[in-house]
């Protein structure tokens, strides 16, 4: 069994980082992912369908990572995602392992406001 932050690190440098969103699902994604998010079906296949024009067809766009976090089978990615004409989003994505692959998938997300009451950065 790979220890999860290794393989998460790698999962978040393919995906995130290189937006190499097909070759960072085939590294560490379950053929029977669950998937939490309302737009997307379960399965790996249609995230990599669904994710790939917003990571590998988007040249502009740039996906930050703020910091990851795995605890035993959880992990979680805070992400800055920005790109040309849309404001910026705070991205939480949370995922599980199991026998050393990724088997689901929440994801949280909150547009960075231009003018925040708070003077608490979000990242």
């Amino acid at each position: 069994m790979r220890d999860n932050r290794s393989a998460f690190e790698t999962f978040c440098d393919l995906f995130y980082t290189q937006k190499r969103v097909r070759a960072a699902f085939d590294f560490l994604v379950s053929p029977d992912y669950i998937q939490h998010n309302p737009g997307l079906p379960d399965g790996p296949e249609p995230a990599i369908v669904g994710l790939t024009p917003k990571f590998d067809g988007s040249p502009d766009s740039r996906f930050d990572i703020q910091r990851i976090i795995v605890d035993g089978d959880l992990a979680m990615v805070h992400v800055r995602a920005s790109g040309p004409d849309r404001a910026d989003t705070a991205v939480a994505d949370i995922y599980r392992f199991e026998n050393g692959r990724i088997v689901e998938h929440w994801d949280v997300l909150q547009a960075v406001p231009e003018s925040p009451v708070s003077a608490h950065p979000m990242f």
